[in-house]
């Protein structure tokens, strides 16, 4: 038994926020110190991220609401009864947060707030919420790869969605690389050989667990209680850069299968330049060089939406509304990630 992927659907928020945005913001260093030329800073990030917009959430919706916007698109998408899912996996990491707000609603769960929008009256459609970092989609996937082989399930939706713009310090220079969205996709039993092919998952806490953590603002005078998303970029990047292409490697290990079946690496969209070193340090184990196409990039225009990114990539490719993009039965795709935890998954999956 194996599982497949049988219908997608993402939810990318209309309010577009360009790099502009940010041209009057008052940015601080850890230390309270403005940076002197907002405008250097902001080409700086550009030059690093490659980010030059990113989507916010509009100030009447919450996580919930874009992933049962999603959800809903990928039920319609497989043709399927809502009522037939087994389970419900949310990935997020904040919560329910209202625009304007601070506190973060998770009770009842993220999950079981989009079980009711669906209208589900079954029971036995276990809804629940997963906390696993920038990895939760990738991680909820292998959740229903659990379920399903162990027999506990035989139909599952797994969301990504989040508001990360709501968590996020004005004064911080990092703020500018988050954003809000949702990606769901519905898994279900086959007897295919095709499907997930093998996977890779792991937590590195002793002396990783606060490279991502809630800090509060570098504006040292005001907003003391309140706390906001902190990372430590250059810890993350040299973890990610270690870790993230053997996680890789050991899937196509697993699964011994030849580099150059893989058609495309979906990874993370956190850092282009972080995900760019990644991909290169991946097939320099292999002593070849990365194809051109084979690593299809959102965050230009997206930003980083945390456990969305994923599932949003993969929707939009397979809705060809990515340019030179597209997936085929029978591609062999590899899915990555790494994130708060530290955390770091890969899956690979053949269509």
């Amino acid at each position: 038994m194996n599982i497949k992927i049988i219908g997608s659907g993402s939810l990318v928020p209309s309010n577009r926020i360009k790099n502009d945005y940010f041209k009057n913001h008052l940015f601080l260093d850890e230390n309270g110190l403005p940076f002197k030329q907002s405008q250097l800073v902001i080409e700086k990030f550009k030059a690093i991220t490659g980010i030059e917009e990113r989507r916010y959430a509009d100030a009447n919706q919450v996580a919930s609401d874009l992933a049962f916007k999603a959800s809903q698109l990928a039920i319609d998408d497989a043709g399927i009864d809502a009522e037939t899912l087994d389970y419900i996996i949310l990935a997020h990491n904040y919560g329910d947060i209202p625009y304007g707000k601070i506190q973060s609603d998770t009770v009842p769960s993220l999950a079981s707030r989009v079980k009711k929008k669906l209208g589900i009256s079954n029971p036995k459609c276990v809804a629940y919420d997963l906390l696993f970092g920038c990895p939760g989609w990738n991680e909820g996937v292998l959740h229903a790869n659990a379920f399903i082989k162990s027999g506990m399930a035989k139909r599952c939706l797994v969301i990504g969605a989040e508001t990360l713009s709501r968590v996020t310090d004005p004064f911080d220079r990092d703020s500018m690389i988050y954003a809000d969205g949702a990606g769901a996709v519905i898994v279900e039993a086959t007897h295919d050989s095709r499907g997930l092919l093998a996977f890779e998952s792991a937590t590195y806490a002793i002396e990783e667990s606060d490279y991502l953590n809630f800090g509060p603002s570098y504006q040292h005078e005001q907003h003391t209680e309140t706390r906001y998303i902190k990372m430590k970029g250059r810890k993350i990047y040299e973890f990610a850069l270690s870790k993230v292409p053997l996680a890789m490697q050991a899937c196509l290990q697993n699964a011994s299968i030849d580099i150059r079946a893989i058609k495309k690496v979906l990874i993370h969209q956190a850092n282009e330049k972080m995900d760019e070193a990644i991909l290169k340090r991946f097939y320099a184990l292999y002593n070849m060089t990365a194809p051109a196409d084979v690593m299809p990039m959102t965050i230009h225009s997206l930003g980083n939406s945390s456990v969305a990114t994923i599932p949003t990539l993969y929707d939009l490719i397979k809705r060809g509304e990515i340019e030179d993009q597209s997936i085929h039965e029978g591609d062999i795709i590899l899915f990555a990630s790494v994130g708060a935890g530290m955390n770091i998954n890969a899956f690979l999956y053949q269509v």
